[in-house]
């Protein structure tokens, strides 16, 4: 018999990364950028598995020596360049429930260069989509320093333009509609949904609010930094690595 709320949880890690080359396996705070997404993983109970999809032998044995699972290697059609995740994802799921003859009930995707999530979100943002039947999906967001809608601008023929039309509305900063930025701190969709949906930002979603302050994205040298010295200073506290910090 179908188990309920199994959740199946993901870590994209491709070997091919132009911006910072063997991000995924760099020191971050003493532990492999990888492998935060993967202790964070084993102290939250909602997870069910865990699984690294990688193209890459190298990351896997350090995904492994950090207790993560490693099923299958990623196909090169998958590990490309321009590879959405999304099709990423599916494969996974599809290998995984036809290894287990046994279906998921949703599906966690952990950016292995997010490493600022902690376990309450991923409670609360399950928490939430399970609240919520008609939604396929919950997405991890934070408040960025400025609004788009009152901050960003265009050039048009040498002169300003507002990048969205409805700011010239808004005679102060104060009174703007609150905007949210998608971090890739955390979605959790609807196993189903992932099994027949070909794109992901077409259906009802849900939105999960971390701070700022944790809403870290590592895609270069300058990020990695930053991200390295908020966690060394204890200005992002990672529970699994309470003590061990230097």
């Amino acid at each position: 018999m179908k188990e309920k709320n199994r959740m199946l949880a993901v870590i994209p890690a491709r070997g091919g990364s132009k911006g910072l080359p063997g991000k995924n396996i760099r020191s971050l705070a003493g532990l492999p950028l990888i492998a935060h997404s993967i202790a964070l993983a084993k102290i939250c109970p909602q997870i069910t598995r865990l699984i690294v999809s990688t193209d890459n032998k190298k990351i896997a044995k350090v995904a492994g020596r950090y207790g993560a699972e490693i099923p299958f290697l990623r196909p090169a059609e998958l590990a490309r360049d321009g590879t959405p995740t999304w099709p990423v994802l599916r494969h996974a799921l599809r290998l995984v429930e036809e290894e287990e003859k046994n279906q998921y009930d949703y599906l966690l995707l952990l950016d292995a260069t997010s490493p600022g999530r902690l376990p309450e979100d991923i409670e609360g943002a399950l928490k939430k989509l399970r609240s919520r039947p008609e939604a396929v999906g919950i997405i991890g967001v934070s408040r960025p320093e400025f609004n788009p809608i009152w901050h960003c601008v265009m050039e048009e023929n040498g002169w300003m333009k507002d990048l969205i039309d409805v700011a010239g509305k808004y005679n102060r900063r104060q009174v703007v509609p609150v905007v949210y930025r998608i971090n890739a701190s955390l979605y959790i969709w609807r196993a189903d949904f992932v099994r027949y949906a070909r794109a992901w930002r077409q259906a009802p979603q849900l939105i999960y609010e971390i701070p700022e302050a944790r809403a870290l994205h590592i895609d270069d040298l300058y990020g990695f930094r930053v991200a390295d010295m908020l966690i060394r200073h204890g200005l992002i506290k990672l529970p699994w690595l309470k003590g061990k910090v230097k």
